[in-house]
């Protein structure tokens, strides 16, 4: 990675990551990646064309049979090797993520952590991979499955975890047996890159891992390669959708997550002050740049009024700063255009005749004037038939929305298209049981907020926060990076 000048301040330039080592980009074309703190530009990333891809693709095609040949144990006995650099290197990860995104060091931290988990869970995949026999299930025949390998695989990663979405995708698709082509975010490109030198470091053969950056273009060559045979995917739901029909069409296998519009219900028997402080958390962590993350908080009945009172008080004092700072709530959006993207709902929410209660739009943050900074923003009043409740805004806004009771609360939820996680705070446990049982969304909280499953489940929603059959990690992803055989077989008869 050289570095360049660029208005007399230095910034990296970056290139793909082909067959072991760092490749320059072909198409000769680049993006500006930014610390979304300063406003500066800190590297510039390549965008990928078909000869980049093809280059990729190539070198995860030579190096499939010789790995898919590979026995599970070998897999594991490397993946452990870069379980442990990854845990020697979580500090310089976590600054890459703050560096590229913006949010927290903690929560960067955190996200590390999560993606090491699946990288530990890949670990197990001697145990995962276990076949099942039947013995005599005829005349002298048995029978057995195998589970083997795809081929190239292509993961499509998005901007807001560019450590822990890779690892979800990378660790148990060559685990399986398959080597891969990873698009991460052009917005967000650094700490993938270090992920690929580390993965050399422990001893992968080269060309299992590679990573070819860009946009639109670059995804759509991705999918349309011969020699990919499975693409998955974390995106907004447009794309998401585009990668999915795209992918089918072509006869691929398609894992493609969308976007989401997170709910969190409260019960007039809830804890308050555990609701109120998990509303922080989830809504305006990490900027609601999380798919995960509560946009919306459904109160029901008599809760109201306090509710919006409190999350207020909450809300103006939330504390904003670049991500590198110590001791804050909340960190810079991605960049420019996502800033006034989420400014542009504020506007919307407010022409639509919801109330807004905290407005966030002209927040500033002192030695930080050209950072892509919104504040907290809080509306209440807010309608099914707004933007701001229908759309994923992926920013630090919150609506309320009042109902008069569970019933109409899950059906409000159910009726929204997308489903990736809800939460409901209650301290009823029949309340809780209902709610899991009726409501149409992929991932349930109970007391628990953004309900994100451990590395051993698996991650996914429902409706159009999800195309294809599958969900992310767990024993989900092995059955998506593997295709299913069965075997029978009689042997004739011999004189002992």
């Amino acid at each position: 990675m050289s570095k360049v000048d660029q208005g007399g301040v230095s910034v990296r330039e970056l290139g793909h990551f082909i067959n072991g080592q760092h490749a320059t980009g072909l198409s000769g074309r680049f993006e500006d990646v930014f610390d979304p703190a300063s406003g500066q530009v800190t590297a510039q990333v390549p965008m990928g064309d078909a000869a980049d891809v093809a280059a990729a693709v190539a070198a995860a095609s030579a190096a499939f049979p010789a790995w898919s040949a590979s026995s599970p144990l070998q897999r594991a006995r490397l993946m452990f090797k870069f379980k442990a650099l990854l845990d020697s290197h979580i500090d310089e990860l976590a600054e890459l993520v703050t560096r590229d995104h913006g949010k927290l060091l903690s929560d960067a931290k955190g996200e590390v952590m999560r993606g090491i988990e699946v990288v530990e869970f890949a670990c197990g995949i001697p145990n995962l991979l276990k076949s099942e026999y039947s013995d005599q299930v005829a005349g002298d025949v048995d029978n057995w499955n195998l589970r083997q390998p795809l081929g190239v695989v292509v993961g499509v990663s998005p901007f807001n975890f560019p450590m822990m979405v890779p690892c979800w995708m990378f660790s148990l698709a060559v685990a399986c047996g398959n080597t891969i082509v990873l698009k991460p975010s052009e917005r967000t490109p650094q700490a993938s890159m270090r992920v690929a030198e580390l993965f050399i470091e422990a001893g992968f053969p080269k060309g299992v891992f590679n990573i070819v950056h860009g946009g639109g273009a670059t995804v759509d060559a991705l999918i349309a390669h011969p020699d990919v045979v499975a693409i998955t995917s974390v995106t907004s739901t447009p794309v998401a959708e585009h990668i999915y029909r795209s992918g089918t069409h072509l006869g691929k296998r398609v894992q493609a997550l969308g976007g989401a519009k997170n709910h969190l219900v409260v019960l007039p028997d809830a804890n308050m002050n555990q609701a109120i402080e998990a509303l922080i958390n989830s809504s305006y962590g990490s900027a609601g740049e999380r798919c995960m993350a509560t946009s919306v908080v459904v109160a029901v009945g008599t809760i109201a009024d306090e509710l919006v009172k409190r999350l207020a008080e909450r809300v103006r004092t939330l504390r904003i700063g670049g991500g590198m700072e110590p001791d804050l709530d909340m960190g810079p959006l991605v960049n420019a255009a996502h800033r006034s993207k989420v400014a542009g709902y504020v506007d919307a929410g407010v022409a639509a005749g919801a109330k807004l209660v905290v407005d966030g739009r002209d927040h500033k943050v002192p030695g930080h004037e050209q950072g892509f900074f919104l504040g907290g923003t809080l509306f209440d009043d807010v309608k099914p038939g707004m933007s701001i409740y229908s759309d994923e805004i992926f920013g630090p806004v919150l609506s309320v929305v009042r109902v008069p009771d569970l019933a109409s609360a899950i059906a409000l939820i159910n009726a929204h298209e997308l489903a990736n996680c809800v939460t409901l705070f209650t301290g009823s446990g029949a309340a809780a049981r209902t709610f899991s049982r009726q409501i149409q969304v992929g991932m349930v909280g109970i007391n628990i907020p953004s309900p994100v499953p451990s590395a051993w489940h698996s991650f996914g929603g429902w409706k159009r926060s999800l195309f294809g059959d599958h969900h992310q990690y767990g024993q989900e992803s092995v059955r998506f990076y593997t295709r299913y055989k069965s075997i029978m077989q009689r042997w004739p008869e011999e004189t002992l």
